[in-house]
């Protein structure tokens, strides 16, 4: 299987942000990708809430997903369309949506971010995800030509549980896309992302914001493709760019008989506190 990699400086202007997402189709097609993998938040990243209002809608209106669908059907090519920000979240609030859309252009599955990133850094920065956007309560894993693909969005890689229900549910790719803050991915991204790979004997696949954002954050950008053993077999920069990495799949069977962990697995309950 050819993976295409898409790394992305999303904006605040959703037509330019679609425009770019269609281009990295027919790129990726081009390249000869058999599925095109995006960042989260795709289609915009702006943290002025009031700015940003008017360009939000409901999934069924959304011009960005609509423009990559079509562009999926019109390549006929595969995209996980790592998240957009969509009306559709419990009480008034967002729902942080990844999606799978087929060379037809279909919506095989979505996904709810589940883990909310509500945090001060030590840089100063601050984020309330849970001020705006509603969490998930499910674990998704899509059906693929090549295999099964569990989703997760970002901050839900430090919590291996959601990725023990991927991979117990066979999933042979899990697609991490994250728009990592800077401090926490120098400190965590590629040992949390090659470790969610070997405990889930499964391939990473991370696209990743990078750098500095029209709205004036930044992200950490090196996104990863990882193998089963936790071999790194992708890594970018921190620039927007299109990436190709060629996976074998038989690799996950190969490396289950030599650590067979998912096998392997216990299901514990809460741990004894001894007096």
């Amino acid at each position: 299987m050819r993976i295409g990699v898409l790394q992305t400086r999303t904006g605040i202007d959703p037509a330019e942000n679609a425009a770019a997402l269609v281009a990295a189709i027919e790129s990726a097609s081009a390249g000869g990708a058999d599925m095109l993998f995006t960042p989260e938040m795709s289609g915009l990243l702006d943290r002025d809430r009031k700015r940003a209002a008017p360009n939000l809608y409901a999934q069924a209106d959304d011009p960005v997903l609509a423009a990559v669908r079509a562009a999926a059907a019109k390549a006929g090519l595969w995209v996980q369309l790592g998240s957009l920000a969509v009306r559709e979240g419990d009480g008034g609030r967002m729902a942080n949506r990844g999606y799978v859309i087929d060379d037809s252009g279909a919506i095989r599955a979505h996904y709810d971010k589940i883990h909310l990133f509500d945090v001060d850094l030590p840089s100063g920065e601050s984020w309330r995800e849970s001020a705006a956007y509603a969490g998930g309560d499910r674990a998704v894993v899509a059906e693929t030509p090549w295999g099964r693909l569990g989703l997760s969005i970002c901050y839900d890689l430090r919590f291996p549980l959601l990725f023990q229900a991927l991979s117990n549910a066979g999933a042979a790719i899990i697609a991490i896309p994250a728009a990592f803050t800077v401090p926490t991915g120098r400190a965590h991204w590629s040992v949390l992302q090659r470790a969610r790979a070997i405990e889930s004997g499964a391939f990473v696949v991370a696209a990743a914001q990078a750098g500095v954002h029209a709205d004036e954050r930044e992200t950490y950008g090196h996104s990863m493709v990882i193998d089963p053993w936790g071999q790194v077999l992708l890594e970018m920069d921190a620039e927007p760019g299109l990436a190709f990495c060629d996976i074998d799949l038989d690799q996950i069977a190969a490396v289950a008989a030599r650590v067979p962990v998912v096998k392997h697995r216990k299901a514990i309950g809460p741990a004894e506190i001894a007096p």
